[in-house]
Parts: C-alpha cells; sequence; structure tokens
C-alpha cells in the first residue's frame, strides 16, 4: 500500500472474487472488540454469509449486535480506498450513531500501515462525518437520515442505508432521494433489525423479490457470543426443541434464549430475530392489541374497488347515514399524507378511505366529492394545523353546508385530552368489533402506533398515523353524534 498503483491493485484483486474481500479486510482492517482491545477484523458467520451471497442490490435484516454494520462499513472503506473516483455514503438512523460509525472508520483509517496514510491515503479533509483522499479522488461521508436534503446532488458509488426501520420522518421519502443519487453500477446495502409490520424498511423487506435485491436474513444465533448457562436437553419446551433441532441449537444457546426471555419480554422476538416474519410482528408498545390487528389482516377481503388514493369496500345505500373524517396532516407534496375516512354511522362500518399527498384545497375537494357521494355525509375535519384551511374551503369553494362542529366551532379538535380518548375508542373496537374494519394500510397504521416515552402516543420512527387519526377522529364524532341522539 505504498503507492497509488498498489492500491488499486488490490482492488481489482477484491474485485475478482468474493474471497478476495475478506482476505483484505482480515488483513488489513482493525476494531475495538467487546473487551474494548483493538484487534483485526475476523469475518463472523452472518458476515461470511453476506459476502457470499451479496449483489449489487442488498437488504439486510438481522438481530441486534451481529457485526453488519461494522463489516459494511470496512468493505466500503475498501472499496473507497482501492479505486480512483469512488464516493462512499453511509447513512445512520440518528447523529449520534453516523457519530459512531466515523469513528469506527476512523479506526479503520488510524491503523492502516504508516507509508499509506503518510502516502496515498493521506487526507485533505477529516471532518466530523467525512474523509477525503485527494491523490485517489475518493471519499468516504457518513450523514443521518435527520439531515436535511441527506444525499441529494451526489453521485454515490457505494450506498449503505444502517437502521432503515428507526429512520425518522419520511423515511420512504428520504430512501428515495438517496438511492437517485446512487449510480447505475453502484452498490446498496439496506440494513435493519425489525420495528414492527409496517414503515419503510418492512416494505422494502417486503417488495425485495420483485425489484431485484438480495435478501439477507441473519437470526441471533449466528454470533458466537450469544451463549449463556446451558439447559439440559430434558427440560426443553416443545418449542426449544422444535427449534433446536431446526438449527442445530446448543444447550447454551438455548440458555441465552431464556435469558432473552426475562430481558425483553414480549420484544424478543424483534430484538433477536429467530425468523423473517415473526420479528416483525412484535415491536415497540403498540397501543392497540397486536394479536387481533393480525388476525383480521390475514381475514381481509380486497377492495371493491379504487380510484386514485381511495379504497372502497361499500358503496353508499339509500336511506344509510355516513360520516366522513378527515386528517390533514400537513398535505402537499412535500409534507405528510392526508387521510380520509368514510364510515357507516349505525355501526361504525368502514366504506372508503382515502390516503394521498394532497393540499388544503386539493383534500377539501376530495372530502366533499366523498362525501356528496355518500348521501351528503356530514365531514368531519381535525382542525388542527392545516385543518382550518380546509375547513374554509369547504365552506367557501366547496359551498359544501354540513360540516360537523364541535362546542359550535366548525372542525374537530385534537387535544391533549381528547387524543387519548379516541385512540383508547379505537383500541376497543378493534377488539370488540374488528370486522368494521377493512383497510390493510389502516391495520398496519395501527400495528406501528405506539405508546411514546413522553407519555403520549404516534407512529414509531418511519411509520406514518394518518389513517388511524382519520379512523380515530371518524369513530369518536360517530360516538358523540350516537349520544346526542340519544342511542
Amino acid at each position: 500500500m505504498k503507492d497509488v498503483e498498489t492500491l488499486l491493485a488490490l482492488g481489482r484483486e477484491i474485485a475478482a472474487s468474493q474471497d478476495g474481500m475478506i482476505r483484505a479486510i482480515e488483513d488489513r482492517i482493525k476494531v475495538r472488540n467487546r473487551n474494548g482491545a483493538i484487534v483485526p477484523l475476523a469475518a463472523n458467520d452472518a458476515q461470511k454469509a453476506f459476502e457470499a451471497a451479496r449483489q449489487k442490490k442488498n437488504i439486510v435484516l438481522k438481530a441486534r449486535q451481529m457485526g453488519i454494520t461494522t463489516w459494511i462499513a470496512a468493505r466500503f472503506f475498501m472499496k473507497t480506498i482501492t479505486a480512483r473516483g469512488v464516493l462512499t455514503v453511509q447513512v445512520a438512523h440518528t447523529r449520534e450513531a453516523a457519530e459512531g460509525i466515523f469513528r469506527m472508520v476512523q479506526r479503520f483509517w488510524e491503523h492502516l500501515p504508516d507509508e499509506a496514510r503518510e502516502g496515498p491515503l493521506r487526507r485533505s479533509r477529516a471532518n466530523v462525518g467525512q474523509m477525503c483522499f485527494t491523490e485517489l479522488d475518493s471519499e468516504f461521508r457518513i450523514i443521518s437520515a435527520g439531515d436535511p436534503g441527506a444525499g441529494r446532488g451526489l453521485s454515490i458509488q457505494n450506498l449503505h442505508l444502517s437502521e432503515v426501520s428507526r429512520w425518522p420522518g419520511d423515511a420512504a421519502e428520504t430512501l428515495a432521494g438517496l438511492r437517485a443519487a446512487l449510480a447505475p453500477t453502484g452498490e446498496l446495502v439496506i440494513e435493519s433489525t425489525p420495528n414492527g409490520a409496517g414503515g419503510c424498511f418492512y416494505e422494502e423487506w417486503n417488495r425485495a423479490a420483485t425489484n431485484g435485491t438480495v435478501q439477507h436474513f441473519f437470526p441471533w444465533w449466528l454470533e458466537p457470543a450469544y451463549i449463556s448457562a446451558a439447559v439440559p436437553e430434558a427440560d426443553y419446551t416443545d418449542e426449544e426443541r422444535a427449534l433446536a433441532a431446526r438449527n442445530n441449537l446448543s444447550p447454551q444457546q438455548i440458555g441465552f434464549r431464556r435469558s432473552l426471555e426475562s430481558s425483553f419480554h414480549g420484544l424478543r422476538a424483534q430484538e433477536y430475530a429467530e425468523d423473517a416474519i415473526s420479528c416483525f410482528k412484535t415491536s415497540g408498545d403498540c397501543c392497540f392489541v397486536v394479536d387481533m390487528i393480525f388476525k383480521r389482516l390475514d381475514e381481509l377481503p380486497p377492495p371493491l374497488s379504487q380510484d386514485d388514493g381511495t379504497l372502497f369496500w361499500f358503496p353508499p345505500l339509500a336511506g344509510k347515514q355516513y360520516i366522513v373524517a378527515v386528517d390533514t396532516a400537513g398535505g402537499g407534496a412535500d409534507g405528510d399524507y392526508a387521510a380520509v375516512q368514510v364510515i357507516e354511522r349505525e355501526k361504525g362500518l368502514q366504506c372508503a378511505e382515502l390516503k394521498k399527498k394532497l393540499n388544503p384545497l386539493e383534500l377539501a375537494r376530495a372530502a366533499a366529492k366523498l362525501a356528496h357521494s355518500y348521501n351528503n355525509a356530514p365531514i368531519a375535519v381535525e382542525r388542527n394545523n392545516h385543518g382550518t384551511a380546509v375547513l374554509a374551503y369547504l365552506q367557501n369553494t366547496e359551498k359544501y353546508t354540513s360540516v360537523y362542529e364541535q362546542n359550535g366551532l366548525p372542525g374537530w379538535l385534537t387535544s391533549a385530552a381528547s387524543k387519548p380518548v379516541m385512540i383508547a375508542r379505537l383500541g376497543a373496537l378493534l377488539v370488540e368489533s374488528p370486522g368494521i374494519f377493512y383497510s390493510r394500510r389502516l391495520l398496519e397504521e395501527c400495528r406501528t402506533y405506539n405508546n411514546l416515552p413522553n407519555g403520549g402516543t404516534g407512529a414509531a420512527s418511519g411509520a406514518h398515523d394518518d389513517c388511524v387519526m382519520a379512523m380515530a377522529i371518524a369513530q369518536a364524532v360517530r360516538a358523540e353524534m350516537l349520544t346526542r341522539a340519544g342511542c
């Protein structure tokens, strides 16, 4: 590694075989191990499996602390310092995580031979999150998914997206922008632990087979350190016996699994994944009864029809009364989704649902159109945020007269007092009357709607709650109308 030509020759060797990358990393990259010592990076079983199966587009679903982030950082670092004109970008879910990854990559560089660091790999810039190698015209950059315009305007050759299930904001939009910045011949790795059956990472995992992305699943037992006091085989439960037989697990690994139950309780299946299905079913602190949601998801029929973001299950019937509820959620092309729910007033049956990015005027028109078709139903608009604009357009532009009022004011107010009651009512209906709900996207939002650390409730990171809030408003308004009518 004394000169650029030596580095480029190493790059060709790495590209020539799958084993070439493993040898290059094990010979040159050092990391801090679990005991705090600086040691050569020796590929573990999960890292070797990834290297053997990887292609240009990859998605990794894994248990905690399997070393995948470290391995991808090491292999992309090697690709960056052994080729000309390379831009590598790693995207972490938080700024703190990005800083942690950068410290690790900094350590890679610091433990290279002196002749490399002072010669062809001398850095012209080493700001927090950025290393530039002038002689190669290559760069390694680490950013946070929450950074404004993350990755826009770049031409990226190696792109690693870490812990995507926990990205803030509109994770799908951020991912789309980064993916657009990846060169056609570039390498992509999307990687995360699971975080519920919904959100950007869950959707990416499920659509991987249809877009040429290779799926990699790494269960916890691929990590050799995950062992504990042995459980005698005679004491295995039926579940443990079947799991051990399928995966050749040792009594020490079964002991570790039992220790997880006491530490993580219901989150064990998520944090220490055992298969690519059950790991998505347990996550966070869901506000609703998860088993009922999955049971209903398994029963759902397809929509009767759909039209530009609106799904229909039941057409309007003469003599029936309906309620239309609107969650504005900011709207607009750059905002969150707006959602509209249409329910039948008597039993709360979900009849139609709109979910789309709409500005206030577009949303007012869409809601009025639905309400007209459903027997001129009253429209309940959440008047928080952009709701006042939607209400103004409904009344002044659309001339819609049947607008729900609360305490003499048009619209529904979601407040610190009313929101817990709304969510509790929706949760009770999911248990008592799950058959009134027909929307898969609504139920998947329910699955990732959590109790938050601040005592409130909301969508898990990277997920949405627009359909949830619109339905919660619809059912709250229905309950109020039935109370007024003395039903």
